[in-house]
């Protein structure tokens, strides 16, 4: 019988800026010691037996032509209709590096946790880099001290929630 419960943590990241946000989210689930386990993967690698094992996920993805990554999304496609209805309840928080606004991103993110029926447990923390020519959109990313103690603050949260049964 399971009794660690599981984080699984799916995210893109094509400058780095969202791999620090999820490493931060990764010290803070750690931080809790709250006996929760953490599965990191990345979307291209993530199936739909990871998104049915975990208790609680945290989706990470940076924010490309105003939308979510591709390979987040094709990661969403990949897996919805496997998780679909046997995921219900189930606790999500969304992390977005963003270079304009991210809030489409995060909104799409929504929708789609929305038709898994999961809960969302705090709002999106998106992070805004303010990349706005083709140098700085490609340009490898350092997020703030200040943004990545939100995020980690948001993984310890997410981490102490599931092992408390808060969510």
């Amino acid at each position: 019988m399971r009794t660690a419960k599981t984080l699984l943590i799916v995210y893109h990241s094509h400058t780095g800026g969202t791999r620090q946000m999820v490493d931060a989210a990764c010290v803070g689930a750690a931080a809790a010691d709250s006996g929760v386990v953490v599965r990191l993967l990345a979307a291209p690698h993530a199936q739909a037996a990871d998104v049915l094992a975990a208790d609680g996920y945290l989706f990470a993805t940076p924010e490309n032509l105003a939308a979510v990554s591709g390979l987040l999304k094709d990661f969403f496609d990949r897996t919805y209709y496997s998780a679909l209805d046997h995921i219900n309840g189930r606790p999500y928080a969304t992390l977005v590096c963003a270079g304009s606004d991210g809030t489409n991103a995060a909104r799409q993110i929504a929708r789609i946790a929305t038709g898994w029926r999961l809960k969302a447990v705090a709002d999106p923390l998106i992070v805004c880099t303010h990349a706005q020519t083709p140098e700085a959109i490609l340009t490898p990313k350092q997020i703030e001290p200040d943004d990545l103690e939100r995020c980690r603050a948001l993984g310890e949260a997410m981490a102490a929630g599931l092992g408390m049964g808060v969510f």
